[in-house]
């Protein structure tokens, strides 16, 4: 009998304790405030008293502060692009002078937002049918683009900061074999250029992974030189919009490059995950395409073709 007292008192005290515990691992966080006072300052590029809508370059630097903030995000055509800092770019591609809204999601503690909407009227002056005919095959037309694997210098690697030689204009630190054996997971991507009756060009990857080069996978904490699926880059999948500017890159100044950029919407790529939806044309025809992007003091040289590989 007192040894079952006694296993009861254990018992008790135990349980007790445990109460105490969760007591002291109680968490407050404090008074959800939603920000407010969100003011947004935009910058038309180019623009004077005889352009009051730009230089026809269609870009605009947006800047947004608040009180009671922790971080940003911009909303665009259905797009929702995160701003930590409250700064962000807008190319607007569409030739003419037009209207857009843009609206600025202030995010504070516990996922409180409060938001503000723009409109901002820009012009844009650049055209390149040309290259969108080469994309697409044409107005109402598809065209399906392959990685050029079974080509020398499917992909390349050189310096985003200008060099005495020009070798910012080229792969000057490596150029990929044919079938470069550590790329193999890539070499089955499928991308569709399609080209609207009235001209809006969109694009979609129907096939294949996103390759995460090395020294950007440490960045963000995954395995590099290799495939990745949805799990790590959901932008992969999906339709997008792509608008054609011009481009302004040290490559493009000191290169013979095209000197047209295309702009994927909703962090759409084609396939080299760096983050950057900014891919620069080098050099297009109705069957290859080579293109350059930026990744910080790098930038990746990107071969691509209209006829499938065969290994």
């Amino acid at each position: 009998m007192k040894n079952i007292e006694f296993l009861t008192k254990i018992i008790f005290t135990i349980f007790a304790a445990l109460l105490v515990s969760c007591e002291e691992e109680t968490y407050e966080f404090g008074d959800i405030i939603a920000p407010s006072n969100i003011e947004v300052s935009i910058e038309i590029i180019g623009a004077d008293a005889s352009n009051p809508y730009g230089d026809g370059s269609g870009k605009v630097n947006f800047n947004a502060t608040a009180d009671n903030e922790i971080s940003y995000q911009y909303v665009y055509n259905e797009e929702i692009i995160s701003a930590p800092g409250g700064n962000h770019s807008f190319i607007f591609g569409k030739v003419g002078t037009n209207i857009y809204t843009i609206t600025v999601l202030a995010v504070g503690t516990a996922g409180a937002t409060s938001s503000k909407s723009i409109d901002v009227t820009v012009r844009s002056d650049f055209e390149d049918p040309e290259a969108k005919d080469f994309l697409s095959g044409g107005t109402s037309s598809s065209k399906t683009w392959y990685w050029a694997a079974d080509k020398p210098g499917n992909i390349g690697l050189g310096p985003n900061t200008v060099q005495a030689g020009g070798e910012h204009t080229w792969s000057q630190w490596f150029t990929s074999f044919a079938w470069h054996e550590d790329k193999l997971c890539m070499y089955d991507a499928e991308f569709v250029f399609t080209q609207s009756g009235s001209g809006v060009l969109t694009f979609e990857q129907t096939a294949g992974d996103a390759y995460i080069p090395g020294d950007y996978a440490s960045e963000i904490g995954v395995d590099g030189d290799t495939c990745h699926g949805t799990d790590i880059v959901s932008s992969i999948t999906g339709v997008k919009n792509v608008s054609l500017s011009p481009s302004s890159s040290i490559a493009t100044m000191d290169g013979e490059y095209r000197g047209t950029t295309l702009n994927f919407s909703n962090g759409g790529f084609m396939s080299w995950y760096v983050e950057n939806s900014t891919f620069e044309i080098i050099a297009i025809t109705e069957t290859t395409l080579k293109v350059r992007v930026e990744e910080g003091p790098r930038a990746w040289y990107c071969n691509f073709q209209t006829e499938k590989p065969v290994q």
